[in-house]
């Protein structure tokens, strides 16, 4: 999909439109986060939705431990006051 957009200042820095049906096809709206990709060999700026990281509470990171994925201790030796 290709359209053209107007480059326009918005406070000290220069902001793009995404038109509403593109924004609607790509799954973006208002406070979307965006990765904002430079190639400034080419000349091109690409912007591509971030999909929000699924935060796990810690019953659920915690479910995820079997004794067949738990390493064994590491001793990492003692430091400072660890000696007492």
């Amino acid at each position: 999909m290709a359209g053209a957009t107007t480059v326009q200042k918005w406070g000290n820095s220069l902001a793009v439109r995404i038109p509403k049906d593109v924004a609607e096809k790509v799954h973006i709206d208002q406070g979307s986060l965006m990765e904002l990709r430079v190639e400034t060999n080419e000349g091109t700026i690409t912007l591509v939705p971030k999909k929000a990281r699924k935060k796990y509470s810690l019953d659920e990171l915690l479910s995820g431990i079997t004794p067949e994925n738990t390493h064994k201790e590491i001793d990492l030796g003692t430091e400072g006051n660890e000696l007492i």
